[in-house]
């Protein structure tokens, strides 16, 4: 942790309005270089500051450390194999809530684990383990679609999700997939167009469920006439699991969508920067995408 004295640090902030356009550039660039362990103090300086314009540009600051930090965990995340889901799911969220501890999504998901455990038996088949946690889930919790305003960008951010139980087919999908998992259940995410699902799968047995529809239960049958609905060629991939990498890459398309329909193309952008990272470097404004 770099150790700042208040004072110092205090006088150097307010030579951000200092009428010398090089003496701002040269104060930003000191303040930047100490990258995001200055954050906590950029926010002090932001509470107790009633000028406007040095407001305006702590803020600019603050998010381009925080966004800087959020790129390096993103990449550190893919870097690691990707193996905590819920962790790339925290990183997404981050961008909109920084302040977001892991943990606390983290004791969230064991509470619902709880919740269900207590019902679930592990002689049950499948589709009556399956049903325990629809009911617990939506019947119990009030987990549920938000049809309403289904293209928010608080949809997408597991944070939200939590707290409002309110979300799209990706989001409520995690939850179901991270939740079902700790209770030793063979569930995975399913790439499938237009709608992200869930598959229960074995060697013996294997179905899907919609968690956008209070975990309805469906067979590969009703894949192929969706599939055929859509006039599509069916892919291997929209009926088997796919891995974490490519739910949070989802997530990311879903946020540029959402922020997009708002007209916040800077977000829009930035969250595409996070896409490319996640891509290994492609450039899907070239791609045309």
């Amino acid at each position: 942790m770099i150790d700042i004295d208040k004072k110092e640090f205090k006088a150097l902030v307010s030579l951000l309005d200092d009428e010398d356009a090089e003496v701002n550039r040269h104060v930003e660039e000191k303040i930047m270089s100490l990258g995001s362990e200055i954050i906590p103090y950029l926010e002090e300086q932001w509470e107790n500051s009633f000028d406007p314009e040095i407001q305006r540009k702590l803020e600019d600051m603050i998010h381009v450390l925080q966004f800087d930090l959020l790129k390096e965990r993103l990449v550190k995340w893919k870097d690691k194999g990707a193996s905590d889901l819920l962790e790339g799911m925290w990183i997404v969220s981050t961008y909109q809530y920084p302040d977001t501890e892991l943990e606390e999504l983290n004791k969230q998901i064991e509470q619902i684990y709880y919740d269900i455990w207590v019902d679930l038996k592990p002689d049950l088949h499948p589709y009556d383990q399956i049903k325990i946690i629809n009911g617990s889930l939506f019947s119990k919790l009030k987990f549920r679609a938000n049809t309403k305003n289904f293209h928010s960008p608080n949809n997408s951010l597991i944070k939200s999700v939590l707290e409002s139980k309110k979300g799209n087919p990706i989001t409520l999908s995690v939850i179901y997939i991270l939740v079902a998992e700790k209770l030793g259940l063979p569930v995975k995410g399913v790439n499938l167009p237009n709608l992200f699902i869930i598959t229960y799968k074995t060697e013996e047995l294997q179905f899907y469920i919609n968690a956008f529809n209070r975990g309805l239960i469906f067979s590969k049958k009703d894949i192929d006439n969706y599939v055929a609905n859509l006039n599509l060629t069916p892919k291997e991939s929209f009926y088997q699991p796919c891995n974490n990498e490519e739910i949070v890459k989802r997530v990311l398309r879903n946020l540029i969508i959402a922020y997009d329909k708002l007209d916040e193309h800077q977000k829009s952008e930035e969250i595409k920067e996070l896409l490319v990272l996640l891509s290994g470097g492609i450039d899907f404004d070239a791609l045309g995408l």
